[in-house]
C-alpha cells in the first residue's frame, strides 16, 4: 500500500499556464484536474543506496539522525528523503551530503528506478543502456550486476558524457564502457538485456521541469516518436534471442509510448510483451487514443501518472526476445 505525502504547493502555482490544447488532449488521458493538482505540486525527492560501497542498514545509521527516510514500496535500496529541520531549518539540499559524494547514494526519482528493476540485470551478463546519461539507471543495473559482466553505457552526444562518466566512477563502477554514438547507428551485438530510456517530450516531468508546459507541441511528438521507433528497432535487432528489452519513457504520451511499442510488436513476430508486478497503484494504458490502435497485449505495460504513486509519470514495456525452435532434422 502506498501512503501518499502530503502535497506541497509550489508558490507560483497559480501564474502557471496550461494551454488549452494541452488541457483538451490529456482530459482526455486522465482525470485532467488531479493531474494538474500533482503537476503543481513539489517533487518528493529520494535517494538509491549504493549497495556496490555501502550497505543498507550502514547508509540509514549515517542519516537518519538528521533525514528522515521512507522506503519505497518498489525499490529496496529507494528511499524517499526529507530533512527533519523545521522552517528556514529545513534543508533540501541532499546533494550536498558527504555521503553523496562518497558514491553512496544517488538521487534518484522514485519513478525512475523501475526499468532497471523490471530489466533485471545480472550479474556476468553483457548489458547495454542505449541513451545512458546522466548514469542514474546505468549506475543502478551496474549496482545489480554486482560490477561482474559487462555494462556498455552510451549516449548520443559528448557534452553528456561528462556527467555520466563522472557518476559511474562517483558509484565505484568497474565494469562499465561509455560509448558515443546514436543509439539508432548500434549493429552486429548480441545483449542479454538492453534497456531504451528514450528521449521523449518529458510530460511526465513537469513536477520537476515547469518549462515542459510551454514548449509542448503535438506536431513535435510525431516527430519525436519517429525517433523512438528507430531506437527500440535496433534495440531489439541488438539482442540474444531469449534476451530482454525494457522500453521507457518519462513520457505520458499515447504516441511515444503505446504507439511504439505495437511499432516493434506489429514487425517483429519474435517479441513478447512480458508481464511484471510492482507494489505500486498502475494509471491507465490505452487501448487506442486520437485514432491510433494499439497491441491486443499493450495492457502489460505499465504507466503511472504522477497522482497515482506521488511520482513522477512514467511507462515502461518489458519485451522478450523468443528464441525460435530449431527445425527438425528427417
Amino acid at each position: 500500500m502506498i501512503i501518499m505525502h502530503k502535497l506541497e504547493r509550489m508558490p507560483n502555482a497559480d501564474d502557471i499556464e496550461f494551454k488549452q490544447k494541452f488541457i483538451d488532449h490529456y482530459s482526455k488521458l486522465t482525470d485532467f484536474d488531479t493531474f494538474k493538482k500533482y503537476c503543481l505540486s513539489f517533487l518528493r525527492r529520494s535517494i538509491r543506496v549504493n549497495t556496490l560501497k555501502i550497505s543498507i542498514p550502514q547508509l540509514v545509521k549515517r542519516i537518519e539522525k538528521d533525514w528522515e527516510l521512507t522506503q519505497i514500496p518498489w525499490c529496496k535500496e529507494g528511499f524517499w528523503i526529507e530533512h527533519r529541520g523545521i522552517g528556514e531549518e529545513k534543508r533540501r539540499d541532499i546533494g550536498n551530503l558527504s555521503e553523496h559524494a562518497l558514491g553512496y547514494f544517488y538521487v534518484q526519482e522514485a519513478a525512475s528506478m523501475i526499468p532497471p528493476i523490471v530489466l533485471d540485470p545480472k550479474p556476468g551478463e553483457t548489458i547495454l543502456d542505449m541513451c545512458a546519461a546522466p548514469g542514474s539507471k546505468a549506475s543502478q543495473i551496474a549496482q545489480y550486476m554486482k560490477n561482474k559482466g559487462i555494462l556498455i553505457a552510451n549516449d548520443y552526444l559528448g557534452i553528456r558524457l561528462a556527467p555520466l562518466g563522472i557518476n559511474l566512477q562517483r558509484m565505484g563502477i568497474t565494469n562499465s564502457m561509455i560509448t558515443l554514438m546514436e543509439g539508432r547507428y548500434f549493429k552486429g551485438f548480441e545483449f542479454d538485456r538492453i534497456l531504451v530510456d528514450a528521449p521523449c517530450s518529458g510530460t511526465g516531468t513537469i513536477r520537476k521541469s515547469i518549462k515542459t508546459l510551454r514548449i509542448w507541441n503535438p506536431l513535435i511528438l510525431k516527430k519525436i516518436a519517429g525517433q523512438q521507433k528507430q531506437l527500440i528497432k535496433t534495440a531489439f535487432d541488438n539482442l540474444k534471442p531469449g534476451g530482454t528489452l525494457v522500453y521507457s519513457t518519462c513520457s505520458l504520451e499515447p504516441i511515444e509510448d503505446e504507439n511504439v511499442v505495437t511499432y516493434l510488436l506489429d514487425n517483429y513476430p519474435d517479441a513478447k510483451l512480458e508481464e511484471f508486478e510492482l507494489p505500486l497503484k498502475r494509471g491507465s494504458v490505452c487501448n487506442e487514443f486520437d485514432g491510433m490502435s494499439f497491441h491486443k497485449d499493450i495492457q502489460k505495460c505499465l504507466k503511472i501518472w504522477p497522482q497515482d504513486n506521488d511520482t513522477e509519470g512514467f511507462f515502461v514495456a518489458k519485451i522478450m526476445k523468443i528464441r525460435r525452435k530449431c527445425p527438425t532434422p528427417h
